[in-house]
């Protein structure tokens, strides 16, 4: 009998060494940051405006949905067609517009993952408009809208109307958000880091029925109806918005025929100064009548559904004269801190992107590589003053019902950027003109995802600790062939 306990305790002592060696072996497993594989996750959001609709769909790694900088911008889709606000007598065909670009999203996420989409549509200016001219048509359009989406695998979470102000501020959170203006993280000191206060940027954007201005201002204290508040990863943001329904470019344009029309009635061939020497464009006074922008009840202009010739004169002072008086600057009196129609603005500060129309209109004239005030103004002179032989020849590829334009959209973001946001000759150089930032394109649906899915934290960002995968994957194989190898060798010393 004590032959054999000789062999048992040498068995039990090899197995609390090797114990005590794989005890070893875990105490020296590094404790690191966790880096489990990515799970790819998407998102999409539709933007519906006043003259089109497109699609984004983005893409990020669900183990950084909390970072910043880490959402890709993986399709963008513009459906074709008008606004959904342009099917108010037809609210189907709104849903069946969105059917192209749906079908071309799900190309995209793979089928397995489809189901868990969040996606969303938020309808601006367009809708507002028709909100406010009959809002059971805008309720329907919705609705149908709607009707589309859940025919689709993605989880749809609602279609619905921006005020101004959210548009204002969810383009301000894309900016900042892609530009890294909110928080980095700093490998080397191994924590999270707020940029400074002043590398925050504005948002400009101009859309076909209103525009917004949204910026930090410095100091200011800001009513409730002026602010929107946030807390981005732990820290506050008190920033000024104001969205001016109806100073779009689309209705701008509109407006600023009714004048001349008004002004000149009741001839029927009315003088355009912005428009090209020897263009000639036919409009209905049904067409003013339409839109709560163009005041339906205008006595000025004639009764009926007449119609009337706007005839191009290229004249680029009558021009910027013309567009000016678009503004109330007086009911501003003698305030510096006021736009204009008696709205309060607060002193600009810092740089800002200026994108949607600020940046195509700009684009056409080769404006946006950060020219001085004086070049854009000689550049916006220079194209008033050209003919519509001369312009259609020269861009043959140009939209032809977009070219005759050109000239009163320059004329008109300068007014609104230097009479009305108080930008100078100093600022104007803070002004960058772009569309997209990284990968992505700049504009407030990103940061309306990035608002509803929760993906920017209110509280600081913290980094995870645990032990690598890999290493863990090392001591749990040693810990299995250490057991192994000691109860076959214990079980080996006891037939023995």
């Amino acid at each position: 009998m004590m032959a054999n306990k000789k062999p048992f305790t040498s068995a039990i002592i090899g197995t609390l060494v090797a114990l005590s060696i794989i005890a070893l072996v875990l105490s020296l497993v590094k404790v690191e940051d966790v880096t489990l594989p990515p799970t790819v996750k998407y998102g999409m959001v539709f933007d519906a405006g006043s003259s089109h609709t497109s699609l984004f769909v983005y893409e990020w790694d669900s183990d950084k949905e909390n970072d910043t900088g880490v959402v890709s911008q993986t399709l963008s889709c513009d459906v074709q067609g008008p606004g959904i606000s342009s099917y108010a007598y037809d609210p189907p065909r709104a849903g069946d517009s969105l059917r192209e670009c749906l079908d071309k999203a799900l190309k995209v996420v793979p089928a397995a993952k489809q189901r868990d989409v969040p996606a969303y549509l938020g309808a601006t200016a367009g809708m507002r408009l028709l909100r406010e001219q009959n809002s059971s048509v805008a309720d329907q359009v919705l609705a149908e809208v709607t009707k589309t989406m859940q025919e689709y695998p993605v989880d749809f979470k609602g279609a619905r109307i921006l005020t101004g102000e959210e548009e204002g501020a969810y383009g301000w959170i894309t900016i900042n958000y892609l530009l890294d203006s909110f928080t980095k993280f700093s490998p080397k000191a191994h924590t999270w880091l707020r940029p400074e206060v002043a590398n925050i940027f504005g948002a400009l954007d101009l859309g076909g029925a209103s525009t917004q201005i949204s910026f930090m201002p410095k100091g200011s204290v800001l009513n409730q109806n002026e602010a929107s508040k946030f807390t981005l990863y732990g820290y506050n943001y008190n920033i000024y918005t104001h969205s001016y329904l109806c100073y779009g470019q689309n209705e701008m344009l509109k407006r600023l025929a009714k004048e001349l029309i008004a002004a000149s009635a009741p001839s029927t061939r009315v003088y355009h100064p912005c428009y090209p020497k020897g263009y000639n464009e036919t409009v209905r006074l049904s067409a003013f009548r339409a839109s709560p922008c163009t005041d339906r009840s205008d006595a000025r202009l004639p009764v009926g559904d007449s119609t009337v010739t706007l005839e191009g004169r290229g004249n680029a002072s009558g021009c910027l004269a013309a567009v000016r008086e678009l503004f109330n600057f007086s009911a501003c009196g003698q305030s510096r801190d006021c736009t204009f129609d008696g709205v309060y603005q607060p002193p600009l500060r810092g740089q800002f992107i200026a994108f949607s129309a600020f940046y195509y209109n700009f684009k056409f004239l080769n404006l946006t590589e950060g020219q001085p005030l004086a070049t854009a103004r000689e550049a916006i002179e220079q194209l008033c003053t050209r003919s519509w032989e001369d312009l259609s020849s020269s861009y043959p590829k140009e939209d032809p019902k977009r070219l005759p334009k050109y000239c009163a959209n320059a004329n008109y973001i300068l007014t609104l950027l230097l009479d009305a946001y108080k930008f100078n000759e100093t600022s104007w150089k803070n002004i960058f003109f772009q569309m997209k930032a990284g990968s992505a394109d700049v504009g407030w649906t990103l940061g309306y995802m990035l608002n509803l899915t929760n993906m920017i934290p209110a509280e600081a960002p913290t980094r995870v600790k645990g032990h690598m995968p890999s290493l863990w994957a090392a001591a749990i194989t040693f810990i299995i062939l250490t057991l192994v190898l000691g109860l076959t060798a214990l079980l080996l010393l006891l037939w023995v």
